[in-house]
């Protein structure tokens, strides 16, 4: 592979705009992922970040503006084309989605069962993969109703990293866990991008853990990106919605405001 080809972006979104009926969602977005970066998605609740996420998997399409992996726009795929571009996607959902009536085993093999691998190759896929996030043996003929939130969280990691995927997407990893579950799992994010060389991308509003695993950090507000840098960057920027939301202040720009449901 050229010299040129390695610095292409591994995702780069491009104006991307996503609306709902009257409600713009997403207004112009660009941002720029370096392959092997973790980058972190911060923003309040209703900003856009899961949206934006969404239209990056491709499971809502923009409205307007470009995706790029690896240099292709990924915005008009086919079944065929798209089906292909997840086989290079991990995901972690922020409430692990784990399917209760299987068992560990199976629910991190689970792509791979649904490819045709013999279960007894899937079961050992699944243990080096447990053992990874740091899960024993025994662990794998348990249900997720037996495993405490922290571990079911491990499960979800090890799923997401069955595929060997070039990009993890991460969606609040650490909502509904305790301060030291949360490090833990903050520990295992950066392990798994040392170890495995991927690609991370992250939406949190939990900002103890946006400062641990970030090399980038982007915040989206109102729909529209108003901030990227590293993560000293970030803190140092004189952007009052920036200074307002990572100190976690009541008074500022940004006001809160009841929503109806």
């Amino acid at each position: 592979m050229s010299k040129q080809a390695n610095q292409t972006p591994i995702i780069e979104i491009r104006n991307v705009s996503k609306g709902f009926g009257d409600v713009k969602v997403l207004k112009n977005v660009n941002l720029t992922i370096p392959r092997g970066d973790s980058t972190v998605i911060i923003g309040g609740s209703g900003s856009g970040k899961s949206v934006l996420l969404k239209c990056i998997l491709g499971l809502l399409e923009p409205d307007s503006g470009e995706i790029l992996i690896d240099g292709k726009n990924t915005t008009h795929l086919n079944e065929r084309e798209r089906y292909k571009l997840m086989t290079r996607f991990g995901m972690l959902f922020q409430n692990s989605a784990l399917f209760d009536s299987l068992s560990i085993w199976e629910n991190v093999s689970f792509g791979l069962l649904q490819e045709g691998m013999k279960p007894l190759k899937a079961y050992e896929v699944a243990l080096v993969k447990l053992a990874q996030v740091g899960l024993l043996p025994h662990v794998a003929n348990q249900r997720p109703s037996e495993l405490s939130g922290g571990m079911r969280k491990r499960v979800s990691l090890a799923r997401a990293i069955c595929q060997e995927p070039e990009i993890i997407f991460y969606d609040e990893p650490t909502t509904g866990l305790d301060p030291i579950t949360s490090d833990v799992i903050n520990d295992l994010i950066l392990k798994l991008k040392h170890d495995l060389g991927v690609t991370s991308v992250t939406i949190t509003h939990d900002m103890t853990s946006a400062y641990k695993i970030a090399d980038h950090m982007s915040m989206l507000y109102e729909g529209e990106m108003i901030a990227y840098g590293t993560v000293k960057e970030i803190q140092q920027t004189k952007n009052p919605y920036v200074q307002q939301f990572i100190h976690g202040r009541a008074d500022g720009p940004i006001k809160m405001t009841a929503r109806a449901h």
